[in-house]
């Protein structure tokens, strides 16, 4: 449930199962809904499957036909609004990454509804009950708070799922450096190797 655009990729469960199976030499696709609480309902899902079917068909025919890449797979994203999408877009795995964090609030009200996502009811929100009838002074209480998504470069997974698309990310298995990282360290580990052995005579 949610988007795997950007970084998420690198520790989504989601990607996880199809980067098994493509290790495996599996033919695998990944496949993700923008969940998002008081907008979607569990009817968007089966929009969003029935969105994904002409790309799952088309993949089964180049599989049969042997032509399937055989070096990625597919990481799909849908939008949020799934009943107007803007169509399919071939995106790149870009760099949005939500930051989380903590904001102290004074009472309950202000840390908002929790909604159930284990029922995904979010048409009557289901809160969760603490007692309340003997606050105790040294009680703090916390909100969880996104703090934005980063977008370094256009074109990017996040940026055309936010626009509306759907859209299709070719992923390797490989999550090589940049070549001016690599460079660095070429010659940074040379002296650290070199400093070690000096420090064991």
């Amino acid at each position: 449930m949610g988007s795997n655009c950007g970084y998420h990729v690198v520790y989504s469960g989601t990607v996880a199962g199809a980067r098994e199976a493509f290790f495996h030499g599996v033919p695998s696709v990944s496949i993700s809904y923008d969940w998002v609480g008081g907008k979607s309902n569990v009817n968007d899902y089966t929009l969003a499957a029935e969105a994904c079917l002409p790309i799952i068909n088309a993949i089964l025919a180049e599989i049969r036909n042997q032509t399937y890449p055989e070096r990625c797979f597919l990481n799909i994203d849908l939008p949020t609004d799934i009943p107007n999408n803007k169509g399919y877009k071939l995106t790149k795995q870009g760099t949005s990454i939500f930051k989380m964090g903590w904001r102290r609030v004074t009472s309950e009200m202000q840390g908002g509804k929790m909604l159930s996502t284990m029922t995904m009811d979010t048409d009557s929100a289901v809160t969760i009950e603490t007692d309340t009838s003997t606050p105790l002074e040294e009680d703090l209480l916390f909100r969880r708070e996104v703090r934005g998504a980063h977008i370094a470069d256009p074109d990017t997974d996040w940026q055309f799922l936010r626009e509306g698309y759907i859209t299709v990310t070719p992923i390797g298995a490989l999550s090589n450096a940049d070549m001016e990282s690599l460079l660095y360290f070429k010659d940074w580990l040379p002296v650290v190797a070199e400093h070690e052995s000096s420090s064991a005579l």
